[in-house]
């Protein structure tokens, strides 16, 4: 853990522009550089590095020209190729960002195994092996390890040190990179990292994100040829015939009927899989194992950060309206946290869409709500690369220089420093969704309020007409459009007469009925800004701030999973139920002048897919006559647990 940090860092936040109009953007002072400054500047080599059994993994590494003195390796590990290739075709950008690809460092990408240039087969999300008994026990960790070991004897004018980061998938290398650790990986910074594909990604709390449909296809799609290496994409993303996904999902009903999406015979590529089996592995993983079971097990890595050596130095960072990997980041930083006392782990969480933080564009936009300006450029030079250079040029003690919590205040749009996270002083507080629509500090009288969710009609996640690979944007869209549905639950406080500041994690305890056998709870929480909030210049055009109502945070539970995401059951009808969801945390506040509301809903259509709601033994092979219009209701004992900061 970093040396403890009491003040704010107003000397960096000075680098930083919070304006409340989004007309200026800051540029950062030198981060421009012409497209062949790599090419310029460094040298490129590739090489196929040998794991311990045989398999061989294509990198790329890039050195500095000057080799006049030593420089620290940094590493990339991806799934989506360490392209261009070929020692003459350079990436315009490397490094984590521009400021650490001047300052000098031997720059590593790497295709994991069994993707793209890369030998060996790949596995979605690996599973860990930890007791490995002969060369052939090879995982994610030992592929890292035997990567390092070779490139600090084999890398001419390396220091001895290496680091490595990674976004998404990328940040699921970075994160397993630090078990079972190379004596010379000093610095890791998984950021949006993946952690368990039955709470990132593709499902969320066990409900599958259909909005996610078209992704399959890019980690289940065989390679040819038997699986060799290939230089070039052999996989396709599904096409839709339409630009309104809600009523293409719609019209296609059980998602049994997506099968023929994932069949890829060609006359030149005869069909690989055997009848009632689709050819893309993912997606057969998917529909075969609906339930939390030993293989998604297998495959988290939270599980497994319990003794990571205090040798690296975590920076996990997380985006607070990331759509994709939300739980992940945060879980990894929970984890080692709370297993590995004497570690040097820190968390940057920012006011970032997947892996936002990465780019520079000046203003900061998520959707349609701007944050300031320059934020992205701000974490870039004086967070990161301060992370870096530290533990990798310098003289690597727990002194870094930086906070333990480096955390944005979405409400308030500023940057704010902590000894921890959640901060120390934060206390829990209960608020009831009471009758009249109201959210209110006390219980009041309990009654059951019912909604009828109708299958023919479920309630959009987004109220654009449009198609995407995977959604982002809804995270912060205006909530004006559920708020007015009949299927939707809303309740709210009185206009705020203080500030009410959110850290940390938010527990929806509901109590709920439902006349048939199976639903999804899904609770969103809301800021609704005052009428007079000014619009921001880039805002769709039907859309104004006045009486804004931002997403700050969502989540859903399959009802089925309530008690035990291994074991499903069935809601009896009509009988009283506790259903209880975890939200991720927020670092936002309800400033005066603000209501918080609370919504309750049954279908987010088609971010998710649709639940039957009559109770089947795997949704992925429900027939159209299981799915059945219901009624649902929500007592007004429900309560939802908020972190306060006092």
């Amino acid at each position: 853990m970093p040396k403890l940090m009491t003040k704010f860092l107003s000397t960096l936040l000075v680098a930083v522009t919070l304006c409340t109009s989004c007309k200026k953007t800051k540029v950062v002072e030198g981060a421009e550089v012409s497209e062949t400054y790599v090419q310029d500047h460094y040298t490129k080599k590739e090489v196929d590095i040998p794991m311990r059994d045989g398999i061989t993994l294509h990198t790329t590494i890039y050195s500095p020209k000057d080799t006049s003195k030593k420089y620290p390796v940094i590493m990339q590990r991806t799934p989506y190729s360490s392209q261009p290739y070929g020692e003459g075709n350079f990436k315009n950008r490397i490094a984590p960002n521009v400021h650490m690809m001047k300052d000098g460092y031997i720059v590593v990408y790497q295709d994991v195994r069994g993707r793209w240039l890369s030998e060996g087969h790949y596995e979605n999300m690996r599973a860990y092996i930890p007791n490995k008994t002969s060369n052939k026990d090879i995982d994610e960790s030992s592929d890292t390890y035997d990567t390092i070991d070779w490139l600090v004897h084999n890398v001419e004018n390396n220091n001895g040190n290496v680091g490595i980061w990674g976004i998404s998938y990328p940040g699921f290398y970075s994160t397993y990179a630090t078990v079972d650790a190379h004596p010379a990986l000093k610095a890791a910074s998984p950021q949006a990292s993946i952690a368990d594909f039955f709470f990132d990604d593709f499902h969320h709390n066990g409900a599958y994100l259909l909005s996610y449909f078209r992704a399959t296809s890019l980690f289940g799609t065989p390679r040819p040829n038997n699986d060799q290496p290939v230089d070039t994409a052999w996989y396709q993303l599904p096409e839709l015939p339409t630009e309104d996904q809600y009523q293409f999902f719609l019209d296609e009903g059980p998602l049994k009927n997506l099968d023929r999406f994932f069949e890829y015979e060609t006359a030149d590529t005869p069909r690989m899989a055997e009848e009632g089996v689709t050819d893309d592995y993912f997606w057969n993983e998917l529909k075969e194992h609906p339930n939390y079971d030993a293989l998604w097990q297998s495959r988290g890595l939270i599980q497994h950060l319990k003794d990571v050596k205090p040798t690296v130095a975590t920076m996990v960072v997380a985006g607070e309206f990331d759509a994709e990997d939300l739980y992940g980041p945060l879980e990894t930083y929970k984890t080692i946290e709370q297993y590995n006392k004497e570690n040097y782990n820190t968390l940057v969480f920012g006011p970032w869409d997947h892996g936002g933080w990465a780019r520079s564009k000046g203003q900061n936009i998520v959707g349609n709500y701007y944050f300031g300006d320059s934020i992205s450029e701000f974490f870039q030079e004086n967070i990161e690369t301060k992370f870096f250079n530290h533990f990798l040029k310098g003289n690597g003690n727990k002194n870094s220089g930086l906070p333990e919590a480096y955390v944005f205040d979405s409400g308030k749009k500023e940057w704010k420093t902590y000894d921890a996270w959640p901060p120390n002083g934060v206390v829990k507080k209960d608020m009831f969704l009471s009758p009249d629509q109201e959210l209110t500090a006390e219980p009041k009288s309990v009654e059951g309020i019912q909604f009828i969710s109708d299958i023919k009609k479920p309630v959009p996640y987004s109220e654009d007409i449009k198609t995407v690979f995977t959604p982002r944007k809804y995270m912060t869209d205006d909530q004006r459009f559920a708020a007015r549905r009949s299927d939707v639950l809303v309740f709210e406080t009185d206009v705020m007469q203080e500030d009410l500041t959110l850290a940390g994690d938010i527990l929806a305890k509901l109590k709920v009925a439902t006349t048939g056998t199976a639903a999804d709870w899904i609770v969103k929480v809301i800021d609704v800004h005052p009428a007079d909030e000014p619009a921001y210049e880039g805002m769709q055009d039907h859309l104004k701030m006045s009486n804004y109502h931002l997403m700050v945070r969502s989540e859903v539970m399959r009802g089925r999973f309530r008690n035990s995401f291994a074991n499903p059951e069935p809601f009896v009808p009509n009988q009283k139920t506790e259903v209880t969801i975890k939200l991720q945390d927020v670092f936002h506040t309800i400033k005066k002048g603000h209501k918080l509301q609370v919504q309750v809903q049954s279908t987010w259509f088609p971010l998710i897919d649709l639940n039957p709601q009559t109770y089947v033994e795997n949704i992925f092979e429900a027939e159209e006559s299981d799915f059945q219009t219901q009624t649902h209701t929500v007592f007004t004992d429900s309560s939802i647990e908020f972190t306060v900061l006092e």
